[in-house]
C-alpha cells in the first residue's frame, strides 16, 4: 500500500460533543490536504459538503453514539444526511436489543437504513460493550441488512478497536477500525487484521508517520 492509498484508507475525524464549525473546518482542511477522507457530525454536513476545501468523501453518524434513537429516526436522520450531502453514513446499533437477543430488530433496522440511502454505510457495533459471541451476532445483523462494512467502536465508549476485533469482524464483512488509533504503527497493526478503513481524530499523525 503506497502512501495516497493508505491515507485515502483513513477517516479523519472529529465528532465531539463541543464540535464546533471552525473544529469541521479544520479537520476538512486537513483531510483534503493529506488525501483522507473526513466523518463529521451530521449537523455540519450540509455546510461541509458546499466547503470549498472539502475531502473527496465525507462520511457522518447516524444514531450516534449510543444506537437508541427510535429506527424511523436512524433512517430519516440518515436520509437528512444524504441529502445534505453525505458520503458515507456510519450506523450505531442499538446494543441493548443485541444483547436481549432481538438480532431480527437489529438487521430490520439496519436495513431500514440501507434501504434508505444510496450511499455506503458502516455499521457501528460497539465492541467493548460486547463478548465475542455477541460481536458476531452483530456483524451477522449487519451482513443479513447488506450492509457495507462494520464498524469498531464509537470513541464513546470504554474501549475501542483492538487487533483481535477487527480480526473476527473480518471474517464477516470490511472492516472499520475506530476509537483510541493515534499512530501509523497502531494503523497499520489494524490494516494487517484485516481493516479496510481507520477512523481516528489523529488521522493528520497517522499519514505523517509514513515511512518516507
Amino acid at each position: 500500500m503506497d502512501r495516497d492509498e493508505f491515507a485515502a484508507s483513513i477517516d479523519h475525524t472529529v465528532l465531539g460533543p463541543e464540535t464546533t464549525w471552525a473544529d469541521v473546518e479544520t479537520v476538512l482542511g486537513e483531510a483534503a490536504a493529506h488525501g483522507m477522507n473526513a466523518c463529521i457530525p451530521p449537523c455540519y454536513v450540509a455546510e461541509a459538503a458546499d466547503y470549498e476545501d472539502a475531502p473527496e468523501t465525507i462520511a457522518t453518524v447516524v444514531g450516534f453514539p449510543h444506537g437508541q434513537h427510535a429506527p424511523e429516526a436512524k433512517r430519516d436522520e440518515a436520509v437528512a444526511a444524504w441529502n445534505d450531502g453525505a458520503d458515507e453514513i456510519d450506523l450505531v446499533i442499538n446494543v441493548g436489543r443485541l444483547k436481549a437477543g432481538e438480532d431480527d430488530v437489529v438487521a430490520a433496522e439496519v436495513s431500514n437504513v440501507v434501504a434508505a440511502v444510496p450511499v455506503p454505510v458502516k455499521v457501528i457495533i460497539e465492541t467493548a460493550l460486547l463478548t465475542d459471541a455477541e460481536k458476531r451476532r452483530a456483524c451477522e445483523a449487519a451482513v443479513a441488512a447488506d450492509a457495507d462494512m462494520v464498524k469498531t467502536s464509537t470513541g464513546f465508549a470504554d474501549g475501542g478497536a483492538t487487533v483481535p476485533d477487527v480480526a473476527l469482524m473480518s471474517e464477516y464483512l470490511p472492516v472499520k477500525a475506530s476509537g483510541g488509533v493515534g499512530s501509523y504503527e497502531e494503523a497499520t497493526a489494524m490494516l494487517d487484521a484485516g481493516a479496510v478503513r481507520i477512523g481516528a481524530s489523529s488521522g493528520v499523525a497517522i499519514v505523517e508517520g509514513y515511512p518516507a
